[in-house]
């Protein structure tokens, strides 16, 4: 694999990850997640679990490490969803 395959790789990885980044910080600035859609904070969860299953079955570290950064991220949006949901 040439460097610029690598290094285009790298930065969706971690343009991918990052993605849902701002939409956490958004919501603890200002809890507010009613125009949050559940469904897509689900959907982004199943996402990186299969994405993080797959990076272990074949062993690409790339896609472990930024996949379990990812799944992180939805599971801190999906716990901020349910936690500022019921005020």
């Amino acid at each position: 694999m040439n460097l610029l395959t690598q290094i285009i790789g790298y930065l969706a990885a971690a343009v991918g990850t990052a993605a849902m980044l701002p939409q956490v910080i958004k919501t603890l600035k200002t809890k507010k997640v009613s125009d949050l859609s559940l469904m897509m904070l689900v959907f982004y969860f199943v996402n990186c679990s299969l994405w993080l299953t797959y990076g272990i079955l074949i062993l690409a570290w790339p896609v472990i490490v930024c996949n379990f950064l990812a799944l992180l991220i939805s599971i801190i949006q999906l716990i901020l969803k349910f936690k500022y949901n019921q005020k």
